[in-house]
């Protein structure tokens, strides 16, 4: 079930919403969980099992990771630890990279005349992210930052909330525990803050990402012998541009949610094109996995405590799995190698640091963007193979113009979203839209609310109505 589907918006959200509204407070965990499980098993069918067994073994272990005041089960919390978190991550592997694994031994085996079969698993929507959850729940409670939750209906709440359980934000355990307990307020003020957010979230992503969708298709399934300068600087653009309005919108939606619900869940985004070098975009970026990755690897591995080597190699490890997390294929290794070689070249040169001058720093500004969108060609294309010519083509200009497929989906339509996009891209740093649209009060603010839940939200309510939405892009991991 999308967030931009007539049956969540005209039917499932307000049903949950009113429910949540009416019903005593110590019901409300039970409504919101009960929603969220059902809401999960409309779209993954049988592979709920899996997440109902993951939230199983991590729910029985959480009281097993609680520290005691002498702390005199160390050992024997750290073997459960390790258990349950390979426990996880064994559950992510097997179901998302077991047919990666195995199609390249199968490759290497056919190199020898041999055989090997091959893993067809169907991978479970959303399993990158409920994984997270569930690792971030046990370390968290074996760490002492928080204590395990007593009650399934809690702990349910948390894992499978319908805002984020699909794709994100990633919540750590920490940031929502006090949020938990079913005695918490819930007021309509919440549904008043949250719903403007949610309605930007829907704007970014029907109104923008979805128009340049048909565009981003037809250049990057350009043949090799039809490819130009222009088609593959167009795809490459638009693909920059459709990524970050279809996950920010997605993000903004479920903040909004969220709030809407009675809970604050992180930010996401913060205007990560704005970024001067490679290492602040990380930082504006996707903002949830960035600070789970810092939190729960990058410092246990030493951080950037034990000299230079030690950190390139954990930054490595960090985005190495970065790029795997996003997807079981050598595109998402090299985009995440790609942006770890960024970061490390940055530090060892002493470029992360933003320049005082103006002139300077609107330089690193343009070459940051244009780095992330030759990132970006690795991200979206289907094999190296497709993103090393796009990219063969973005380094040497030619004169031959758009394809006549191109040309057909690159119409006014998608010209003026399109521009509308670039230059929302290009405005000055500023605010962020949504945390401002939620809890501003500035006269900016309203205006901004009201242009978004005026014609906004009333376009797009039309394209959700004529059926031209698409799935949102990180619901593949």
């Amino acid at each position: 079930m999308s967030f931009a589907s007539p049956l969540f918006l005209w039917f499932f959200t307000p049903i949950v919403l009113l429910a949540v509204l009416a019903a005593p407070r110590h019901w409300r965990n039970g409504i919101i969980a009960a929603a969220s499980l059902l809401f999960y098993a409309a779209g993954a069918g049988p592979s709920t099992l899996l997440l109902l067994t993951c939230m199983v073994v991590n729910f029985l272990a959480g009281p097993y990771l609680e520290p005691d005041e002498w702390d005199i089960n160390r050992q024997r919390r750290r073997r459960v630890l390790i258990g349950v978190v390979g426990f996880d991550v064994a559950v992510l592997v097997i179901w998302k990279y077991a047919g990666f694994a195995t199609e390249q031994l199968a490759g290497f085996a056919r190199l020898l005349g041999g055989d090997f079969p091959v893993v067809d698993l169907l991978l479970p929507i959303g399993i990158s992210f409920y994984t997270f959850h569930h690792i971030s729940y046990v370390v968290d409670i074996y760490r002492g930052e928080r204590p395990a939750l007593r009650k399934p209906v809690s702990f349910v709440t948390y894992i499978a909330m319908f805002p984020q359980l699909v794709a994100g934000p990633i919540v750590r355990y920490r940031e929502i525990a006090d949020q938990l307990p079913q005695e918490r307020t819930h007021r309509l003020d919440d549904v008043a803050s949250g719903f403007p957010r949610f309605a930007l979230g829907l704007c970014k992503k029907v109104i923008i990402a979805d128009s340049l969708n048909p565009l981003v298709k037809e250049c990057f399934n350009t043949p090799a012998d039809q490819m130009t300068f222009a088609v593959a600087w167009l795809g490459a653009i638009a693909y920059t541009l459709q990524l970050y309005f279809d996950f920010s919108g997605y993000s903004d939606m479920a903040i909004g949610l969220g709030r809407m619900l009675g809970f604050r869940l992180p930010e996401n985004f913060a205007r990560p094109y704005s970024s001067v070098t490679v290492t602040e975009f990380w930082r504006r970026w996707h903002m949830s996995l960035s600070r789970w990755f810092r939190d729960y690897v990058y410092i246990p591995l030493g951080g950037n405590r034990d000299g230079a080597a030690r950190t390139y190699r954990n930054l490595c490890v960090v985005f190495i799995l970065t790029g795997l997390w996003h997807g079981a294929d050598w595109t998402f290794l090299v985009w995440g190698m790609f942006h770890g070689a960024l970061l490390i070249i940055e530090r060892g040169f002493g470029l992360d640091v933003t320049p005082t001058d103006p002139l300077r720093r609107y330089g690193r500004r343009a070459l940051t963007v244009i780095l992330v969108v030759f990132g970006w060609v690795f991200f979206r294309a289907g094999d190296l193979g497709q993103a090393l010519v796009m990219i063969g083509h973005m380094l040497l200009p030619d004169f031959n113009g758009l394809t006549d497929q191109v040309a057909a989906a690159f119409g006014n339509q998608v010209t003026v979203v399109l521009v509308v996009a670039m230059a929302i891209l290009f405005m000055p740093v500023g605010p962020v839209t949504g945390p401002m649209l939620e809890s501003s009060r500035s006269r900016t603010a309203s205006v901004l609310r009201v242009a978004v839940m005026g014609p906004g939200l009333l376009w797009a309510a039309i394209l959700v109505a004529t059926g031209t939405f698409s799935p949102f892009l990180y619901y593949q991991f």
